[in-house]
């Protein structure tokens, strides 16, 4: 997969908009950020909780590990993009998104 790819993956869910903040890209739902993409296009990043991230990265430590610091253990969860599988990926955004949107 690529940033290309996952801007839109990301994009296809509804009510998602794209923003920037720290001089990277990320992806919103009701002013919340549920996924971002580092500027060097190589890595992507979806906001999970610790137990989501624990699954990921149990299925699949090759491709997915915690962020650095506080932000990984609160669930903040690097993606890397030339090793995750189309179907893997859109589960990953779909979860983070849903973990941002409104409860209907």
């Amino acid at each position: 997969m690529t940033a290309k790819d996952f801007r839109r993956i990301a994009l296809q869910l509804p009510g998602a908009i794209e923003g920037a903040h720290m001089a990277h890209p990320d992806f919103r739902i009701n002013k919340k950020i549920f996924a971002s993409l580092h500027a060097d296009g190589v890595w992507g990043v979806v906001m999970l909780t610790p137990e989501q991230q624990q699954d990921l990265i149990a299925d699949a430590a090759d491709t997915f590990k915690p962020a650095a610091g506080a932000w990984g253990r609160k669930g903040c969860t690097m993606v890397l993009l030339e090793k995750v599988d189309k179907k893997t990926l859109e589960v990953a955004i779909k979860t983070a998104w849903e973990n941002k949107a409104p409860r209907v």
